[in-house]
């Protein structure tokens, strides 16, 4: 995933009126750029199958009596299913900008702080080119 990401990010542009031609970019320009696209896509899929396999497991050995142990899981789990949105979003293509605007409709629902909490993270009140060069920074870190 390390890798893949690293040589796509190498061609990738976070600007929303060239982020999916630079997806289309790297898969038709670079050699073998739509082989570490699928590479990239599927080994995402592959490793969330493992971690749902590992919850499966400690479900069945009822690890979860561990509270510790297992609000440390969740936490991790949650902050994967983020960084995997957040990575679902970049390619910009038409049903990764409808998922970022489902989940900025989502957060703006909050009471009180909605509105505030979405320009903070989004860089406004919809997701633009702020929102794209936050999200390709927050792969990264």
């Amino acid at each position: 995933q390390i890798v893949t990401g690293l040589l796509l990010a190498m061609h990738y542009t976070a600007d929303t009126n060239l982020a999916f031609s630079s997806v289309a970019h790297m898969c038709r320009d670079v050699q073998f750029g739509w082989l570490i696209r699928n590479l990239h896509a599927n080994g995402a899929s592959f490793f969330f199958i493992c971690i749902y396999l590992h919850i499966g497991r400690g479900l069945y050995y009822g690890s979860y009596l561990n509270k510790e142990t297992w609000n440390i899981g969740v936490i991790l789990l949650l902050t994967l299913m983020a960084t995997a949105f957040v990575g679902y979003v970049l390619p910009w293509g038409q049903m990764s900008f409808w998922g970022a605007t489902v989940i900025t409709n989502l957060f703006s629902a909050i009471p009180y702080i909605g509105q505030t909490l979405v320009e903070w993270a989004w860089g406004g009140f919809s997701v633009d080119n702020p929102t794209l060069t936050r999200f390709f920074a927050c792969t990264f870190s």
